[in-house]
């Protein structure tokens, strides 16, 4: 079997060693993983972004994408700065992408881990900058590595070679232009698994629409559906919830209801999830109505109840708690209230 890589032998590897010495090698397979990698491959439905190379239509997708990097809106803030010479607007990241981590992710929800795990990325600035960030290091704070496009092309092969079943692109909307041309790289070097988008929700139509045909699972978060919450709490983004319903909704479009193998590992489709905060702050009754309202009852949907304060939630005492029991609980009955049947176990 697999043998467990552990985080930080894993970036690494695959951050500072030259590509060829740290692809496939026994060091990570046996000769019988190697045979159910194999028959994987022959059972394994292909991503759409194959077809879309071999139609010639990636490259220029990736063409529109890289000129956005000279006058930047990837995301609803619009700073409209030349990341291509060093400028940063809310986000804080250059035209260069920057890695915080990549490993096999176990942690993620059940149709993505399987049993060999998420092909996580970790990228490093995130445009929202939410004052209860739990991984402010990396979203708010920068921490990580800056990479070309090649080494995070050679990231997700390494991560498809250890056996994981897709590539889980995290906080990604603000290197979209970088991700897909190593995308295409990587699919010349023989990337087959499904991409999955885990974004916080807050996009452009414009860059989704970018993205069709290329992403095969979305994972959004919704967070809030008060303006002025947004604002408050993610830096004067009064436009989030007003953009996340867009995106959640051209998400739907492109992919569907969520389609798993007969392994229940995610082949396709649409993965909500929705941090509850402490004193119904995130809106979740509302958010429940719009699901039910605009998505079929059957939508893959993940309530987390995971929230502590952390970055500067303190500063904030509603927030400054961690979410009782009996707030989740509610969640729970409002979405049975609503009609929905598929919420994350």
């Amino acid at each position: 079997m697999l043998r467990k890589i552990s985080r930080r032998h894993f970036l690494k590897d695959s951050l500072f060693l030259a590509s060829s010495s740290f692809l496939l090698s026994s060091k990570y397979l046996s000769g019988s993983d190697e045979n159910i990698l194999g028959n994987q491959l022959e059972s394994i439905r292909y991503p759409s972004y194959l077809e879309l190379e071999n139609k010639g239509i990636l490259s220029e997708r990736i063409k529109k994408l890289y000129s956005i990097y000279e006058n930047c809106h990837l995301c609803p803030r619009d700073c409209r700065v030349d990341r291509t010479k060093g400028e940063t607007g809310k986000c804080k990241a250059t035209s260069k992408v920057k890695v915080s981590d990549a490993f096999p992710h176990f942690g993620e929800e059940p149709p993505l881990v399987g049993k060999r795990g998420s092909g996580t990325i970790f990228f490093s600035n995130c445009g929202l900058r939410c004052v209860f960030c739990q991984n402010y290091k990396i979203s708010i704070e920068g921490e990580g590595v800056e990479i070309p496009d090649e080494r995070l092309a050679d990231l997700m092969i390494k991560l498809q070679k250890v056996g994981c079943h897709n590539i889980n692109l995290v906080t990604p909307t603000h290197y979209v232009p970088s991700i897909v041309n190593a995308l295409q790289m990587a699919i010349k070097n023989g990337l087959h698994l499904p991409l999955v988008y885990n974004t916080s929700g807050y996009e452009t139509l414009q860059t989704l629409q970018l993205l069709e045909g290329i992403v095969d699972i979305y994972l959004p978060d919704c967070k809030y559906m008060n303006p002025e919450y947004a604002a408050k709490y993610s830096s004067e983004a009064y436009s989030y919830p007003y953009y996340a319903q867009i995106a959640l909704k051209e998400m739907h479009r492109q992919v569907g209801v969520l389609e798993t193998n007969s392994k229940g590992i995610a082949l396709r489709g649409l993965m909500i999830r929705h941090l509850i905060l402490p004193n119904r702050i995130a809106g979740t009754d509302e958010f429940l109505k719009f699901v039910a309202e605009n998505f079929p009852k059957n939508t893959y949907l993940n309530l987390m109840a995971q929230y502590r304060p952390e970055y500067k939630a303190f500063d904030y005492p509603e927030l400054a708690r961690r979410l009782k029991r009996s707030e989740y609980q509610e969640a729970v009955r409002l979405a049975k209230k609503y009609g929905l049947t598929r919420l994350a176990r």
